[in-house]
């Protein structure tokens, strides 16, 4: 087994060792582009007066001079990609030193509207999220947040399975997102997908025939101007032609030209993600599922991409004035190229949706992946279809120090309703998140922070923190009611692990303690399973007529003036609260 904090010092002390290696070849080809830059302009001042001779220099200087370029961009890269995985490993190392509230707290996706999401720290600042994500793209981000809040119960053995395979597979993980960070994507992938399906062919299709035919008589024309055939007249003359046939179509080209430019890094970038997907073996069935969809008949979709990259490259060109005019004055370069783009499009227009998906599967459950690689003591939940539901062993919250944490057994079966009484800060509403995020992490197929379990999957429904709505006028009272409905609703369609935090609180003791009681006994004619913890020890009654209800607490005492809790979740009814003992203490009554 790997320890994560060795693994990512190594990894750290090696990429350091590499980056100073690329920033001398950085520095040598600086220089080396310099002195060709030099020669070029010394070249045309020797020549100066002879324009054959001119040409020739300024087309071969031109010529290594952009070779030159394209390798020192390519070094760039490699120095870029290792900057950022100098950066994920050190970030790894401060989220295991419990150092994370720096990082996206994901509180965009914050809805108290959702089953569960808005009560369990999920999103926000310190929550699940921002412990987690692990995500570089934006959409992966996204595909993460929906796999926190999907409550999708299915095929759990194999998200289970394909965790555990990228768990063991940190370098590549590591690559793939290092890759993706550097993708600097100015249009979201859902615009990108919208304009190629709707984009419409411009360039007449005989282009590619008339644009060979007249690069070869611009070739004819140029090696007779050498040879003095022809004069410098009739070569302009021929050069200005083809500059007119390309201005008649240069409004639409600008147009293909500004779209391309805003998803060429996209493109570029998507492709070398594609191809680390495409060379990784893998072996769990789920990683094997997405891998296929980026398969296309007869050649790889990385291959596709970096073609259209180069034909988006190719385009980006023109701007260059000395490219950009004379191999259209020449070549028709412009038209000949926005062929091929609108080709690549028609042929591949619809399979782009199903690539860029692929990407932000594998960049969402990396995340997956790097938490249980950092969580080595983490048990899998064994997924049963028995009569209990979740049979938890030493179970603690993934967000709790190690050194404060007390790990707590709970066993419920299907149909059973537990009433968790306890004191003000005894460990209540902890536990209860630790229960949700028990059945959260299970149904994503992650391991959880349990000695062991064993869980039959269901979907979760929570109300822990009603909050009013000012905006729509409601009150607390009636915005808690709703919530109330909402669950009321839900396990009439579906089956639901319910758990509830202090309801009714907006009303008086005796009224809530009657509807609360009332709402209690109709879960569980519906047969509901959940938990509910109160401060009401009435509640408790409940278990005196129904046998599905359980009575728990967790406890408190005072010893020598000072309160203890031991955070120990323990079968039957709290007898000692805490807030007049609490008032008292702080000074706030006598």
């Amino acid at each position: 087994m790997i320890d994560p904090r060795t693994f990512y010092t190594e990894k750290i002390n090696s990429y350091c060792g590499q980056i100073a290696r690329l920033k001398n070849k950085l520095l040598l080809s600086s220089m080396l582009r310099l002195a060709v830059f030099i020669a070029i302009i010394v070249g045309v001042y020797s020549f100066f007066g002879n324009t054959k001779g001119v040409a020739v220099v300024i087309v071969l200087g031109g010529a290594l001079f952009l070779f030159l370029i394209a390798r020192h961009q390519n070094t760039k890269y490699k120095r870029d990609l290792l900057l950022q995985l100098i950066d994920i490993n050190e970030k790894e190392l401060k989220i295991l030193n419990r150092d994370f509230h720096e990082f996206e707290t994901g509180s965009q996706y914050q809805d108290p509207t959702h089953r569960y999401s808005h009560d369990i720290d999920l999103f926000g600042v310190g929550s699940f999220f921002q412990y987690t994500n692990r995500t570089s793209l934006q959409s992966g981000t996204d595909a993460f947040a929906g796999l926190l809040t999907s409550n999708d119960v299915l095929e759990i053995p194999q998200k289970q399975e394909a965790i555990q395979e990228l768990a063991s597979l940190p370098k590549w993980r590591q690559q793939f997102a290092a890759a993706a960070s550097l993708v600097q994507t100015k249009t979201k992938t859902t615009t990108v997908i919208s304009w190629l399906k709707e984009y419409e062919v411009f360039v007449p299709k005989q282009i590619p025939l008339i644009s060979t035919l007249f690069s070869v008589i611009s070739g004819a024309c140029i090696a007779s101007y050498f040879f003095g055939l022809i004069n410098g007249y009739a070569l302009f003359g021929w050069f200005l032609i083809g500059l007119l046939i390309s201005g008649f179509f240069i409004k639409k080209v600008n147009k293909l030209a500004t779209h391309t430019a805003q998803i060429h890094s996209t493109f570029e970038q998507y492709y070398k993600l594609i191809t680390q997907i495409e060379t990784q073996d893998f072996k769990a069935s789920l990683l094997q599922h997405q891998k296929k969809k980026i398969e296309v008949s007869g050649q790889k979709a990385s291959s596709v991409l970096q073609k259209f990259s180069r034909h988006l490259s190719s385009l980006d060109q023109r701007n260059n004035i000395l490219i950009g005019v004379l191999t259209n004055g020449f070549m028709l370069r412009d038209m000949r190229v926005s062929h091929h783009i609108e080709q690549w499009i028609m042929a591949h227009k619809e399979e782009v949706a199903n690539w860029f998906d692929v990407l932000h599967f594998f960049d969402g459950y990396n995340t997956l992946g790097a938490y249980a690689f950092n969580h080595p003591s983490q048990t899998y939940p064994s997924i049963t279809q028995g009569v209990s539901v979740l049979n938890m062993h030493e179970a603690g919250h993934p967000l709790l120090d190690p050194k404060r944490l007390v790990s707590n057994t709970m066993q419920i079966d299907a149909g059973q309703f537990f009433i968790i009484t306890g004191a003000n800060m005894a460990g209540k509403s902890t536990f209860l998140r630790t229960v949700a995020l028990q059945i959260v992490m299970a149904n994503m197929g992650l391991p959880t922070r349990a000695a062991q379990s064993q869980y039959t999957p269901i979907k979760l429904i929570t109300s822990m923190r009603t909050t009013d709505n000012l905006t729509q006028d409601a009150s607390y009272f009636f915005s808690e009611l709703q919530r109330l409905k909402y669950i009321v609703d839900a396990i009439e369609k579906d089956t639901y692990f319910i758990i509830l935090d202090e309801i009714l609180k907006g009303t008086n003791s005796e009224d809530k303690a009657k509807g609360s009681k009332r709402f209690i006994e109709k879960l569980v004619q519906s047969n509901a399973t959940g938990i509910i913890a109160t401060h009401d020890l009435s509640l408790c009654e409940t278990a005196d007529t129904h046998t599905q209800v359980e009575n728990y607490y967790f406890d408190a005492h005072i010893e020598d003036d000072e309160l203890y809790f031991d955070y120990t979740f323990k079968k039957g009814i709290c007898q000692n609260m805490n807030a007049s003992f609490l008032l008292k203490k702080m000074g706030i009554v006598d």
